[in-house]
């Protein structure tokens, strides 16, 4: 479980094509010293098992399932990804419930400036973007963040400077991918009421 609040960006060191999928391994020394292998820790709002922590830097290995659920099978060396380490008891719930079980990639629409900010457009494949609502919740590449806008096809986000700043999303551009993750509570309502 995580919170979609985004403790360090990290670095792609590789992306190597194995046998089961791929071993991505990411340079997060802020991360790396407090997390031992088993742990999960979101990558780019994916949730992955650590296989080794050693000198900064995480490994990860990533199977096929996983590559064609989400954005991760784009990366090289030297991307830039948000992290965060899994949630632990007595920890501030800052953001709000992220599984880290992507949903589905959307796609960066527009990027226009708001002020010191900016408003983010994202497309969504339709049986996404039914679970999205104005003012609710959306983790957008692990990012918490909250639904500013709503169209046919998408729908938008304010970001603020410090968002822009720590993580990935202040260098997303109209046609970049993104990991989507619905809020897990309209899921679980949808799947009630249809019972």
């Amino acid at each position: 479980m995580f919170t979609g609040i985004v403790r360090e960006q990290g670095a792609v060191v590789s992306s190597e094509e194995g046998g089961a999928g791929v071993r991505l391994v990411v340079d997060a020394p802020a991360t790396a010293g407090g997390v031992q292998v088993g742990d999960s820790v979101s990558i780019s709002g994916v949730c992955l098992t650590v296989t080794e922590a050693a000198n900064g830097s995480l490994a990860f290995d990533v199977v096929h399932e996983t590559l064609t659920r989400t954005a991760l099978g784009d990366l090289g060396p030297g991307a830039r990804v948000n992290v965060e380490p899994a949630l632990r008891a007595g920890d501030a719930l800052g953001g709000h419930y992220v599984q880290g079980h992507v949903d589905g990639v959307g796609r960066v629409r527009a990027v226009e400036a708001e002020g010191d900010g900016r408003r983010v457009w994202f497309d969504a494949p339709p049986d996404l973007l039914r679970y999205v609502v104005e003012k609710g919740s959306v983790a957008i590449d692990g990012v918490s963040l909250t639904v500013a806008e709503l169209d046919g096809a998408g729908f938008a986000v304010a970001l603020i400077p410090h968002t822009l700043e720590v993580t990935t999303l202040g260098a997303r551009g109209p046609g970049d991918a993104v990991n989507l993750e619905v809020d897990v509570l309209a899921k679980y309502v949808e799947r009630l009421v249809l019972r």
